[in-house]
């Protein structure tokens, strides 16, 4: 049987999911509160040119992403060769190479064998699961040693996830370890990344017109406001007050959303979706005429740096597109309760561009052509201790009709665009027996 699907909200996991949901039959209407699809993915105007507005990279090791881009005939991503830097004490060091990493003064070679061993250490382990019990900081200081974790695992761990570094589980660094390995060559270990020309504005394009293609509806501008099962059908209501029923409606927006917009869900299944930690993001993007350094990521252990990496995109991505300018992000993690929410953008701008002039003793504030500011809350959920056994919303609700598929269900690994199609893909084969069950379904928590 086929059934109306409704699927809430139109970033990459919601569009992706529709798509599956269409070659299963069914007839899909992408709703979209803001005004143009791609969530994280969307891009920004900066300078003229436009680019995301958060920084992506693509690994050869992602294939369900790659799989995707050549579905939607994309076209092969650009590959490049990029380098690493670490800022630590003041000093900007390069941390490109083998030879490089075991010159790294800030650690003995001692410590350099931990830290080595603990990344090829984590880089093979296949059962993740065992580690959601172990605290990461625990974990770490065990696997690389006291000194080690206090020099770079505790800074890095902290930039990423601010004191919630605490609550997180071993889990979390694994995912980016295994997959920042999984994207080296052999040798030296130089990384491999990749591009779409034209930035993911190419591919959401092209992916909008291919739902068109498929016969899916893709509204944007339609915020939902409340979800509403009869036993029989959804009912989504919308922000200008008008509704409309589904069948089946499927929710991909953050799990710390659901609870105020299905009330209908079981005091269990609040306090389940209550318990997922998100992670937030400031990103601020300047597109400066000359660029700070020769690295694609650099990161960060002084406590005093106020953005927690500098990425320079125009080392990967042809600097043509920007008119010979460069182009760099600045992103800082941040709780959901951390004051530097309530920075506007011209405090966010002074205070980083103060910091890159001590950082960088080239650069000069006048090269800067514009720059802008991105935020988003709800961003990585946290695999904090238990999480896939006591946190991780499952997709089967108690409600016959309404079912969720959301990033805080990658379970077993770290959010990225790769990861996001991945899920998406997962569920809907999960999901493809229940839509056209018509008994109610079961309370499932």
């Amino acid at each position: 049987m086929t059934s109306k699907i409704g699927i809430v909200g139109g970033g990459a996991l919601g569009m992706t999911l529709a798509l599956r949901m269409r070659e299963q039959g069914h007839d899909v209407v992408v709703l979209e509160g803001a005004r143009a699809a791609g969530g994280l993915a969307a891009s920004q105007q900066i300078a003229g040119y436009t680019w995301d507005r958060f920084y992506h990279v693509i690994l050869q090791s992602d294939r369900d992403l790659l799989a995707l881009l050549r579905e939607l005939g994309v076209g092969e991503p650009q590959w490049g060769t990029t380098r690493t830097g670490f800022y630590t004490d003041g000093v900007l060091y390069s941390l490109s190479t083998s030879l490089e990493f075991l010159a790294f003064p800030p650690l003995s070679l001692i410590d350099k064998m931990r830290l080595a061993g603990t990344i090829v250490y984590a880089s093979r382990v296949k059962n993740w699961r065992p580690l959601e019990k172990i605290p990461v900081s625990d974990w770490l200081r065990k696997l690389s040693g006291k000194r080690t974790f206090e020099r770079i695992w505790l800074p890095l761990l902290k930039s990423k996830l601010g004191e919630n570094y605490r609550i997180a589980s071993a889990a979390f660094i694994w995912a980016i370890i295994a997959r920042m390995y999984a994207a080296r060559r052999s040798g030296l270990k130089r990384e491999q990344f990749g591009y779409v020309e034209g930035g993911y504005a190419t591919v959401l394009k092209r992916f909008e017109k291919y739902l068109d293609e498929k016969g899916i509806e893709l509204r944007t501008g339609a915020a939902v406001t409340a979800v509403r099962d009869s036993g029989t059908e959804a009912e989504v209501t919308f922000a200008d007050g008008t509704a409309a029923r589904f069948d089946r409606v499927i929710l991909t927006v953050p799990a710390n959303r659901i609870g105020a917009l299905v009330p209908q869900l079981s005091r269990e299944e609040h306090e389940r979706l209550g318990r997922v930690v998100y992670q937030g993001v400031l990103c601020a993007s300047l597109l400066t005429k000359h660029p700070l350094a020769s690295y694609y990521v650099t990161n960060i252990t002084d406590g005093w740096v106020p953005f927690t990496g500098v990425i320079e995109m125009t080392t990967l991505v042809d600097k043509k597109q920007f008119g010979g300018n460069s182009l760099v992000y600045l992103p800082r993690y941040l709780a959901q309760d951390d004051p530097g929410w309530k920075a506007t953008d011209d405090e966010v701008r002074e205070t980083f561009l103060t910091a890159l002039e001590k950082m960088y003793p080239d650069f000069k504030r006048a090269d800067v052509l514009e720059f802008r500011v991105a935020r988003a809350r709800d961003v990585l959920a946290i695999s904090t201790l238990d999480y896939s056994e006591t946190t991780l919303p499952p997709a089967r609700t108690s409600l016959a009709n309404v079912f969720v598929v959301n990033s805080a269900q990658i379970e077993s690994g770290t959010l990225n665009l790769n990861e996001t199609v991945g899920l998406a893909n997962r569920q809907a084969a999960a999901l493809a027996p229940l839509l056209d069950a018509r008994e109610p379904a079961a309370a499932h928590v």
